[in-house]
């Protein structure tokens, strides 16, 4: 009789236990993410009654409680900047949203995040890329350059990309190239200033930089005052909602796919954030910030012709180097392993 008692005691024991599991734990929960403003609203008035009702015996109970962590002499929070979310509980908080906010947003959310880890050198087209005029050129070849030029916005400078003379808008050069009077003084009297930006601003920071100064683009500049590169405001907004902006002509971007046989011709300068992100791939972004870059720092020298890089994800094949820099690469996809160098 003993024995059976007992028996009926831990089964009525896991009953109970199952049942508050059910309905006083999981069934609310549901209940509440699926409609979490009407029981809000209703619940609200019961909640602040039971506040107002309790807080004698949350005092009295808070006093031993902080008595005992002044005897153990563990620090107490006193509710204030400790409270607050930092960024990386606020990331993990959006990664573990799941259905309740929409997968695009997400990754806006995200990204907005990585802007202040990144600078505007991990999303400037660099000095080699950028679509500039040099006005030490001849009439002819500074015509041909302004009608068959992709951007609005041009770099004009003398001789030497370094010596910029300033930005030039197309559109108010057009009257004169359908005239017939283009000059070297007139492109001078049309230029604007430039706007530069020191190397290693973050993102989040270039933007509200360019908001406060009105500018849609910038030049990058080194601690020397050399040319680094050009950034846009279209840059920066790619890196939260992706790419929206369709590729200059001869960028190399537009057609930057694998082929049927896992391979691809790309360009030294080519950025290694857009190479992981039209590819797939996984090149290290921690250190230099193109393909060319990440080939002599691998390779610890210029090399002095073809030569091969096996990447995770990749082979990487020297094809062309030039002036110091590799100019023409190709790609050939594989299943991954470890960085060797060849």
């Amino acid at each position: 009789m003993l024995r059976w008692n007992q028996w009926n005691l831990a089964i009525a024991t896991v009953l109970i236990a199952f049942v508050i599991l059910v309905f006083s734990e999981v069934t609310p929960k549901v209940i509440g993410a699926t409609y979490p403003e009407p029981l809000a609203l209703a619940s609200s008035p019961v909640l602040k009654v039971l506040a107002v009702l309790a807080t004698p015996v949350v005092w009295f109970v808070n006093l031993f409680v902080h008595a005992i962590l002044r005897v153990l002499r563990i620090p107490q929070s006193t509710g204030g900047a400790s409270s607050r979310l930092t960024a990386d509980e606020m990331r993990t908080a959006v990664l573990e949203s799941g259905g309740l906010i929409v997968g695009k947003h997400r990754s806006m959310l995200l990204n907005l995040f990585d802007l202040e880890r990144l600078t505007v050198d991990d999303v400037m087209a660099s000095r080699s890329a950028i679509e500039a005029l040099d006005i030490e050129q001849p009439l002819a070849t500074l015509s041909g350059q302004l009608t068959s030029c992709y951007h609005n916005k041009l770099l004009v400078y003398e001789g030497d990309i370094s010596r910029v003379l300033g930005l030039l808008h197309v559109r108010k050069l057009l009257p004169v190239l359908s005239q017939g009077q283009l000059s070297a003084e007139t492109i001078r009297e049309l230029l604007a200033a430039p706007y530069y930006i020191p190397t290693g601003t973050s993102l989040l920071q270039q933007l509200q930089m360019f908001q406060e100064n009105r500018q849609r683009l910038g030049l990058v500049v080194d601690e020397y005052g050399e040319l680094m590169g050009l950034v846009t405001v279209d840059d920066i907004v790619e890196e939260i909602v992706g790419e929206f902006t369709t590729p200059a002509p001869g960028s190399g971007q537009a057609g930057m796919r694998w082929d049927a046989a896992g391979q691809l011709m790309v360009d030294g300068a080519a950025s290694l954030r857009l190479l992981n992100r039209r590819l797939a791939l996984s090149l290290p972004l921690d250190g230099p910030k193109t393909l060319n870059g990440l080939i002599l720092e691998r390779l610890e020298q210029i090399p002095d012709g073809p030569c091969c890089l096996r990447l995770p994800g990749c082979i990487i094949e020297v094809v062309q180097v030039q002036d110091q820099a590799v100019r023409s690469v190709r790609l050939l996809r594989t299943s991954g392993g470890t960085v060797v160098d060849a």
